[in-house]
């Protein structure tokens, strides 16, 4: 006789899909606000940038098909992930956990429409076009046709009657705008929600939200995995890698949507040689991100991940500053130049001298990084750190 397996019949017996239920845009983003609604520290950064917040506006209004389902989990008294703020990434350390829900999928979308919610600055440039019937980036000050989306959206309605009367067109667009922020506010996604996971099972419903979808890069996934509650690599590395880059007008070298973590995690691997290889170079460790090591950095500790990321943080702004300061900026089309800057200032962290800086320089004006594989990329870099 087949034995069955009892855990087979409890599986049959109990549907996840009925925990579903619809919740409008509005009402997520006052969660979000009221700290209801949190993140679980694993969850990656912020990546969706202004295209793509733009795509899902127009969707909101004009697309004929649901979007994607939104995943949750509702934490329980077994919570041991801590929770952190939408946009800021900030510990939240005064809530009571139990029954907040935790975002396991959707982060971007939920930002991005409570960017709008609250009228964050990074959306100033995005507005509704009345007479072109969409919303898109402008550059100046918006036209008596355009509404930016965070006064259309804003939590406050009494803002965009505001907005519509100090520029003379509220009589005209009043009653359409309304219309248009009932159908966004109250724009619903299908929310699905488990209650009380532990870490390995929201990781493992991550990883397979994320794989099925294609939305999350191995080292993303990698480091989710890594539970070290003490350190977000995120919030303590990546974002300030990308804003040093922003501070010198080179933040869109790291426009591809599948490389913004990409970059800034394998620029570690020149410290990683130095402080773990006994400053000794191997060719795979080239920062390309076909070279990331992942594997190697989740195994390292708080304090570890602390120095390889401020050694290249220091080692990027002399890249930075080396590029500025030969007027070189014009040549950098693309990010490899500062990544490989930035791995030789790891390896030669000492002020160089006059000769060096313009041997680094004459080797930004005659190098070229298109159409090469990685071994001759690889190649290229060995070269670069023999220079002295």
């Amino acid at each position: 006789m087949i034995k069955i397996n009892p855990s087979l019949a409890e599986a049959a017996s109990f549907n996840p899909t009925k925990q579903s239920q619809t919740k409008s845009v509005f009402d997520m983003c006052a969660d979000i606000e009221n700290e209801r609604i949190t993140l679980p520290l694993y969850q990656r950064d912020l990546s969706w940038n202004t295209a793509k917040a733009i795509k899902l506006f127009n969707y909101q209004m004009f697309g004929k098909a649901p979007v994607a389902p939104i995943s949750m989990n509702q934490i329980g008294d077994s919570n041991t992930i801590p929770q952190i703020s939408f946009i800021k990434r900030e510990r939240l350390t005064d809530i009571q956990p139990q029954g907040v829900l935790s975002i396991v999928d959707g982060q971007q979308r939920l930002s991005t429409n409570y960017k709008a919610y609250i009228n964050d600055d990074s959306f100033k440039g995005i507005v509704l076009d009345v007479t072109k019937a969409t919303f898109k980036e402008i550059k100046n000050v918006p036209r008596p046709n355009q509404v930016p989306v965070g006064i259309l959206l804003n939590k406050d309605q009494a803002k965009l009657r505001e907005y519509l009367q100090e520029n003379g067109t509220l009589d005209t667009l009043y009653a359409a705008l309304l219309e248009v922020r009932s159908k966004m506010t109250n724009y619903s996604y299908t929310v699905h929600i488990a209650k009380n996971l532990n870490e390995d099972e929201q990781i493992e419903w991550f990883d397979v939200l994320n794989t099925a979808g294609s939305r999350v890069t191995g080292i993303q996934l990698a480091f989710s995995k890594i539970k070290l509650h003490d350190f977000d690599i995120y919030k303590k590395y990546v974002e300030p890698f990308k804003n040093r880059l922003n501070d010198y007008g080179l933040d869109e070298l790291m426009t591809p949507f599948t490389t913004k973590v990409s970059y800034p995690i394998v620029s570690l691997n020149p410290a990683f040689e130095v402080k773990f290889n006994n400053r000794k170079h191997g060719s795979n460790y080239a920062p390309i991100p076909s070279d990331t090591k992942e594997r190697a950095l989740v195994k390292l500790d708080k304090a570890e991940l602390e120095e390889l990321s401020e050694i290249t943080l220091d080692a990027l702004k002399s890249a930075l500053e080396l590029i500025y300061n030969n007027d070189l900026a014009d040549k950098i089309n693309k990010i490899d130049y500062v990544l490989y800057l930035t791995g030789y200032f790891v390896f030669n962290p000492n002020p160089v001298s006059k000769s060096v800086e313009n041997k680094l320089a004459d080797w930004i004006k005659k190098v070229d990084f298109v159409n090469k594989s990685n071994k001759l990329r690889r190649e290229s870099y060995t070269e670069l750190l023999e220079i002295k």
